[in-house]
C-alpha cells in the first residue's frame, strides 16, 4: 500500500512537471520584431571594409540597419550593398548641425536608402550643462525641420540621450521637449540605456508618452556604475542584453503596447563580436 501511495505521488509530481514544461513551451516569444543593428556598434570595422562588415552583420541574423556605415561611398552604392545582403534601412541617423543646415538634402538622401525615419541623437550644449535655452532651441529647430521632413514623407525622431533629465518646473527638460514639439512633425527614439543612465524609467516613459516613441535602441548597462546627466560613460559599460541592470522584458512588453516600429541593438563596447550574439540569443529566449 505504501509503495502504491509513493508511486501515485511520483506520478502526480511528474504530471505537474509535464504540465509546467508544456505551458512554458506554448508561451509565445516576447521579441517578434525584425532584428536591427545600430551601425555605431561596428564603427571600428566599417573603415576597414564596408562590404565585409555588412557580411558580418548579415551572418549574425540582422535584417535591418539604422543608417549608413559607408561614409566614403555614395548612398546608391551603400544601398546596393545592403540590398545584396537583405538589409533594409528603415531609419537614418543625422547630426544636429547637418540636419538644421540642409533638411531637404537629408530627406533626398534618406529616400535613396528607402528610409522612413530620420534620427537625431544630440542637441548641442556645453559639456555637462544642458539648460532650458538648449532645449528651447532644439524644440524650435525640430519643429521646423520636422515639417520639412514630413512634407517629404519622413518622420523626425529625437533620440533622447539622458542629459535631458535636468529638473524643469514639475518635470524635466525631456518633458518640456515632448510637450513643446509638434506631434505631427516630431517623434522620438528611446535608447533604453541612456534613459536609465540619466535617471529615467524606460518602461514608465514608454507608457507616459505612448506612440510618440517610434524607434528603440536596445542595450544594457553594467550594474552598479555611477550615473549622471552627461549622456556619456565608458563604452565598456555596455554589456550583453539581460546581464546588466535594465529590465529588458518589462521594457519590451511596454514597447509592444505603444507600437515601437523598429528596434536596433547597439553595443559600444570593444567586445561586439561576442556580446552582440549573446544579446540576440537573449532576445530570442524571452517569452511573453
Amino acid at each position: 500500500m505504501r509503495k502504491y501511495i509513493v508511486l501515485v505521488i511520483i506520478a502526480g509530481v511528474l504530471l505537474v512537471d509535464l504540465k509546467i514544461a508544456l505551458a512554458q513551451k506554448e508561451k509565445k516569444p516576447l521579441y517578434t520584431a525584425a532584428l536591427g543593428i545600430a551601425p555605431f556598434t561596428f564603427r571600428k570595422s566599417f573603415p576597414n571594409g564596408v562590404a565585409a562588415t555588412l557580411d558580418t552583420i548579415k551572418s549574425m541574423g540582422f535584417t535591418e540597419i539604422e543608417g549608413g556605415g559607408g561614409k566614403d561611398m555614395s548612398p546608391e552604392e551603400y544601398k546596393k550593398l545592403c540590398d545584396e545582403r537583405g538589409l533594409k534601412i528603415p531609419s537614418v541617423g543625422i547630426g544636429y548641425e547637418q540636419l538644421v543646415k540642409d533638411p531637404q538634402g537629408i530627406a533626398d538622401k534618406a529616400k535613396i536608402f528607402g528610409a522612413k525615419y530620420i534620427m537625431c541623437a544630440w542637441i548641442p550644449h556645453p559639456k555637462d550643462s544642458f539648460k532650458f535655452e538648449n532645449a528651447k532651441q532644439g524644440v524650435a529647430d525640430f519643429n521646423a525641420v520636422g515639417k520639412i521632413l514630413k512634407d517629404n514623407g519622413l518622420t523626425l525622431c529625437y533620440h533622447a540621450h539622458g542629459y535631458e533629465f535636468v529638473p524643469y518646473q514639475k518635470g524635466t527638460l525631456l518633458d518640456y521637449i515632448f510637450e513643446n514639439t509638434n506631434p505631427e512633425y516630431v517623434s522620438f527614439e528611446m535608447d533604453v540605456m541612456w534613459i536609465q543612465f540619466g535617471g529615467g524609467d524606460p518602461a514608465g516613459l514608454l507608457k507616459k508618452y505612448g506612440n510618440r516613441w517610434k524607434l528603440m535602441h536596445l542595450k544594457d548597462m553594467r550594474k552598479g556604475i555611477q550615473k549622471n546627466l552627461t549622456g556619456l560613460t565608458s563604452p565598456e559599460n555596455d554589456v550583453p542584453l539581460g546581464t546588466g541592470e535594465l529590465d529588458i522584458p518589462g521594457i519590451l512588453k511596454q514597447a509592444k503596447k505603444v507600437g515601437i516600429a523598429h528596434y536596433f541593438i547597439e553595443d559600444e563596447s570593444s567586445h561586439v563580436i561576442t556580446q552582440v550574439p549573446q544579446s540576440i540569443a537573449y532576445l530570442k529566449s524571452l517569452k511573453e
